[in-house]
């Protein structure tokens, strides 16, 4: 049993800039845990707390050595340029090809308390990205130009209300 409900498109909270975090304790920590249990049963490889209904600036994330957090992130550099399908839990089901930053820089703050630095490219630098989104109100779909965002939304309303079926290439991989 998962820890929390993720928050799904639609719900205010996903649309809400995320507050600093000013106390690193046992509750954060339990916080943490239950958001890590959380994004493996759905299954993920990061979470954002807002996707929880925590509007607290932290997330977790996976991508193969172990689970990690970050408390209060920023993104100090990027660059480059990378093209990936993205999904997310909170729009579960669809994904899209987003342009990002293939390379970041981000710094924020372990459980201990300690800073942190991290330099990730490709995938772990579009998880960190797509965190942060989470922990500043935007959704990926913000990420896409109008034409797409548009066709999105539609298909987003028609899933919501059962219209249609799934779609012809099985829908994407919801991973973030």
């Amino acid at each position: 049993m998962a820890g929390y409900d993720i928050r799904l498109i639609g719900d205010p909270v996903l649309r809400q800039t995320a507050r600093e975090v000013t106390d690193i304790d046992g509750a954060l920590v339990r916080l943490v845990d239950d958001m890590l249990e959380t994004m493996y049963e759905a299954p993920g490889m990061g979470l954002a707390a807002p996707q929880v209904g925590v509007q607290k600036r932290l997330f977790v994330w996976d991508v193969g050595p172990g689970p990690e957090a970050i408390v209060n992130p920023e993104i100090v550099e990027s660059d480059g340029e990378w093209v990936f399908e993205e999904g997310c839990l909170s729009v579960p089901g669809l994904s899209w090809e987003i342009v990002r930053p293939k390379m970041v820089h981000i710094v924020g703050r372990d459980l201990d308390g300690n800073e942190v630095s991290v330099e990730a490219d490709e995938l772990e630098a579009r998880l960190f990205q797509h965190e942060m989104d989470h922990l500043d109100g935007t959704l990926l779909i913000e990420r896409l130009d109008a034409d797409t965002r548009k066709i999105a939304l539609k298909t987003i309303r028609d899933l919501q209300l059962g219209v249609g079926g799934p779609r012809p290439d099985g829908g994407g991989l919801t991973l973030l």
